[in-house]
């Protein structure tokens, strides 16, 4: 072997030996780390874990039926700062120096919750201490501060030379204040989940998916990589129109505060599709302000007097009375099974037909025509008001709606009371519904609050109209409660809901024809029937051809109140404004009309 050859193996070997204790080294490096150093490092390795973070979604639009925002997420933004970033302190903190000046003066300029030097003094501090996530402002900003900010020489450097940087919210906000709010609903805190009303509902649409972005180190600096997009919630559609909301909200808001009235609904639904336009709830606060409180449109309660409408289409529709038939009334009570003691509000001794003792609202008649139609088969009676669909289990957008109650009575005295609305329960939704079937020539429509679900304003799901009978009672049945309606409001003499003794009109007006029916029932507290009342009247308009159908319910009013007075001047309001609101005529402060047509 040659000499060279010779030095060729020896480097080759020396190369190998040193390979080999190489090799020997890592693979007794990684033994050491499995056993001795193992659960340290898995604790290290816990820690580098990528820190992945959710991307909200954007919660959607609840639209009226014109596009118009009832309730909306808008971006807010906490404003932070990190002081400890270098560029803040290269050469002797200029860059600091220079510019803390001018962005405590824009900061005190465009969010103005401190003065300028105020904010010069809390980031100086905040400087010194090398505070890693100073809040600059107390309070959220909104996009239009932001972008203010943003033109700041110091802000404009980016998050990575000024340390300011924004943190995103979104707040929902209800453009229209208090219209319709309960039931529009409500969320959890910022951000959370549907709580009650329609958002509560409709939830899953409006709540989106939320998407991943991860925190990682790039180029030397940690950035939030997107990981999944987040996609935005779906807008809800509804039928509410804000400028009938408005006209319904005010006038049930003066004459709940006229009547320090602990509560007030009022609903307007358009007759052929049940569309509800407006529904306004206004509870009293305790320092006598109102405010939306609770949704007591759907909340089942006694309705008093009317009820009777219901007891009369299915005593006329079963044959057992005729619209003419006639029955005695007396200034004294009427006691049936020496028990049941049944007063009117309006005493009189007379002999009244149907249709006027409908229009002047007595208890005693309808006791004595009830009573003498079921008596021994209430249960006759009540399967007859099941078949008007009252009963039927009708879906109401509305979370936690109640269902009616009208149960079989267990004697005939139940069945006295019942008549005239005692002992039975329904919603202001219900009534309405019932009332805007005869409106419709006897086809009762669901009542609806919401028509669409979109995205991009693009239809994703269309709610249609929904039949729930297509007929609640005969054409005769019909024609002859509807005569009895309209004499409630337009017969001067008897009607509830047409003029007072000094000749002021109730639901009586020059501009619309409305018909329609009072209702008075005392309030039971504790299981004792008080001398404190809900007042009710519910009608539809114009009578002749009916578009809208509305119920003005008002829980224990103060002072003098009468149902046709208060409800029934409230729909007559309603009423005007909704017909000029529609082009009918041109209507002005409630005194003239400029221009009927």
């Amino acid at each position: 072997m040659s000499d060279e050859q010779r030095n060729t193996v020896w480097r080759f070997a020396i190369i190998f030996i040193f390979i080999t204790l190489g090799f020997g080294a890592v693979l007794g490096k990684i033994i050491y780390i499995q056993t001795i150093e193992r659960d340290e490092w898995l604790k290290v390795a816990e820690k580098q874990v990528p820190t992945h973070r959710p991307i909200h979604a954007t919660r959607g639009n609840i639209l009226d039926r014109d596009g118009r925002l009832l309730a909306s997420s808008m971006p807010q933004y906490y404003v932070y700062m990190d002081t400890r970033v270098p560029a803040l302190h290269e050469n002797k903190d200029r860059l600091f120096l220079q510019q803390i000046d001018s962005l405590a003066a824009d900061l005190a300029a465009i969010v103005g919750d401190h003065s300028a030097a105020e904010y010069k003094q809390r980031i100086s501090q905040a400087y010194m201490h090398h505070e890693k996530r100073l809040k600059v402002c107390d309070h959220r900003i909104n996009y239009l501060q932001r972008r203010a900010l943003e033109e700041n020489r110091l802000i404009k450097k980016g998050k990575y030379k000024s340390g300011i940087f924004f943190e995103d919210q979104h707040r929902r906000i209800k453009p229209y204040g208090i219209l319709a709010s309960r039931t529009i609903g409500s969320i959890y805190g910022e951000g959370g989940g549907g709580n009650s009303g329609l958002e509560k509902r409709f939830d899953k649409e409006l709540r989106g998916e939320d998407g991943l972005s991860s925190i990682q180190r790039i180029g030397g600096r940690n950035e939030q990589v997107t990981i999944e997009e987040a996609e935005d919630g779906m807008d809800v559609v509804t039928t509410i129109d804000a400028n009938l909301q408005d006209i319904v909200e005010n006038a049930l808001m003066a004459k709940v505060t006229q009547r320090n009235a602990k509560w007030g609904c009022c609903i307007l639904m358009e007759t052929q599709t049940g569309y509800v336009r407006a529904i306004a709830n206004l509870d009293r606060s305790e320092e006598g302000e109102y405010f939306e409180a609770q949704n007591h449109a759907v909340q089942r309660v006694e309705p008093g007097s009317t009820f009777k409408t219901i007891a009369l289409v299915a005593a006329l529709d079963d044959g057992k009375i005729d619209i003419d038939d006639t029955v005695s009334v007396t200034r004294q009570p009427w006691v049936y099974m020496r028990t049941s003691k049944h007063t009117d509000a309006h005493p009189m001794d007379t002999v009244l037909t149907v249709r006027s003792a409908l229009a002047v609202s007595s208890n005693i008649a309808l006791a004595k025509l009830i009573t003498r139609s079921y008596e021994g088969s209430a249960r006759k009676f009540v399967r007859r008001i099941e078949k008007m669909g009252l009963l039927d289990s009708v879906y109401c957008e509305i979370p936690g709606a109640d269902k009616a109650r009208i149960d079989v009575p267990k004697d005939t005295v139940t069945l006295s009371k019942m008549s005239y609305g005692y002992s039975v329960e329904l919603s202001p939704m219900q009534l309405i519904m019932f009332y805007n079937a005869i409106a419709n020539n006897g086809r009762m429509v669901r009542p609806m609050l919401v028509t669409s679900i979109q995205r991009n304003g693009e239809d994703v799901k269309r709610f249609k109209p929904e039949t729930v009978k297509s007929s609640i009672c005969s054409n005769s049945t019909l024609r002859d409660i509807r005569s009895a309606l309209h004499d409630v409001v337009w017969d001067s003499h008897l009607g509830t809901a047409s003029v007072n003794p000094w000749k002021q009109r109730k639901a009586q007006s020059d501009l619309v024809s409305i018909a329609g029916k009072t209702g008075t029932a005392q309030l039971l507290v504790n299981g004792r029937y008080m001398k404190r009342h809900r007042i009710t009247f519910v009608g539809y308009f114009p009578e002749e051809n009916p578009r809208y159908t509305c119920i003005c319910m008002i829980e224990d009013p103060q002072g003098s109140y009468d149902a046709g007075m208060d409800c029934g001047s409230t729909v007559r309001t309603i009423a005007e404004k909704t017909m000029a609101y529609t082009g009918c005529y041109v209507y002005r402060d409630g005194e003239k009309v400029l221009d009927k047509r």
